[in-house]
């Protein structure tokens, strides 16, 4: 029954199927055209980016213009890091995101990103150092590291005249002034740099009047954003040049005197000539230290160390209580160390001094020169004729 139903029914339908519709050539051809476009616009993009690139990473078509730079203390920083035997140590590296960036605002170069790159490639962080340099903007990415670098020839040098006399402050204000270095890094190297120089074996570490004496006065040439360990050096160096013929004369009977002594001397003598008088200054302090019997009793009773002590101030009658190993008025003989750097006039004099009896001088304040006497009672009424004055 079931099957007659079906015949009846007529044969199975097969389910309808869907279709397809068929693209038109035209659509095909329209597809085609747009993959085109968009593959050559891509290209093209990608083409005027790297020819971009190009012209900042390799300086290409750009108008030459000099542009200073200054990279300054603050843009470094120390990390840790293992050396060849395995020694955790630190070391400093340039912050190349600050760096990028006053490059790009001096208009040295265009894409930031590009020349982190460059950078992070070329260990530019490593190889960059503190200074100011005149670059220019048509310089390639190696070349604007290679310029900003220890062995620049861009890199700016200063020159610096130190004055005779000028103490171990003195010096490092005027080096900081000069953006040679600040006094902070050259009081610490000053203090904590174990330098190789003979003369200095003898004087502990810790403390940065240790150098004070040694950093002869002279014109000098330094990078601005110098290493301070090699700034110092080369001044170190030249007291060593300058002083070097009279080693062997320490303590011989020529000179009775240690090298240490003679420049603690020499700072003495420095600060108390009227820049005619060296050796008789020297001869005056000599006296005063070979003969104790005399008046003086061995002091050397010099005010300029009164100034050294107290801040720099004009002495007062207070000032001869501080209790100081400087203190000439309060110690017997030299003081703990120099009160100055002297020149090669009061080191040589330090060395030779004049053969005279005096142990007294006092300012004329008429000529602005000494006048120097035998005894304490000619000395009083030269300093009571000028008190009038």
């Amino acid at each position: 029954m079931a099957e007659q139903q079906r015949n009846q029914s007529g044969p199975a339908r097969k389910p309808a199927r869907r279709k397809r519709r068929r693209r038109s050539s035209g659509a095909k051809a329209a597809a085609a055209v747009l993959y085109v476009i968009v593959v050559i616009g891509a290209a093209a993009v990608l083409a005027t980016l790297g020819w971009t690139w190009a012209n900042d990473l390799l300086a290409l078509n750009k108008e030459s213009a000099a542009i200073r730079i200054t990279i300054s203390e603050d843009y470094f920083y120390q990390m840790e890091q293992k050396n060849e035997d395995g020694i955790t140590e630190l070391v400093t590296r340039a912050d190349m995101d600050k760096i990028t960036l006053q490059l790009k605002e001096a208009g040295v170069i265009e894409h930031e990103f590009l020349f982190k790159l460059f950078s992070w490639f070329s260990s530019a962080d490593t190889k960059i150092v503190e200074g100011t340099y005149e670059l220019d903007t048509n310089m390639d990415y190696r070349a604007l590291v290679a310029n900003m670098s220890s062995k620049s020839a861009t890199r700016q040098t200063v020159n610096v005249t130190i004055p005779e006399g000028y103490n171990i402050d003195q010096i490092f204000q005027l080096l900081e002034e000069n953006e040679v270095s600040t006094v902070e890094k050259l009081r610490d190297t000053a203090a904590n740099y174990p330098y190789k120089w003979e003369f200095l074996q003898d004087i502990p570490l810790g403390d940065y009047h240790r150098l004070e004496g040694y950093l002869f006065p002279d014109t000098y040439t330094f990078y601005t954003g110098h290493d301070p360990v090699y700034a110092l050096n080369t001044i170190l160096n030249q007291f060593h040049q300058k002083m070097k013929e009279f080693y062997d004369v320490f303590g011989t009977e020529e000179c009775p005197y240690t090298l240490h002594e003679v420049v603690i001397m020499a700072s003495l003598i420095e600060k108390e000539t009227d820049g005619y008088d060296h050796a008789t200054i020297a001869s005056v302090l000599y006296n005063r230290l070979q003969n104790p019997e005399k008046e003086t009793a061995g002091f050397l009773q010099i005010d300029a160390t009164l100034v050294y002590i107290n801040g720099g101030r004009a002495p007062t009658a207070l000032d001869k209580a501080i209790n100081s190993p400087y203190n000439t008025y309060l110690y017997k003989g030299l003081p703990a160390g120099p009160i100055s750097n002297p020149g090669m006039e009061s080191l040589y004099a330090a060395i030779a001094p004049k053969t005279t009896k005096y142990y007294y001088y006092v300012l004329n304040p008429e000529t602005m020169r000494h006048e120097f006497t035998k005894s304490y009672a000619e000395h009083q009424k030269l300093v009571n004729k000028y008190a009038d004055q």
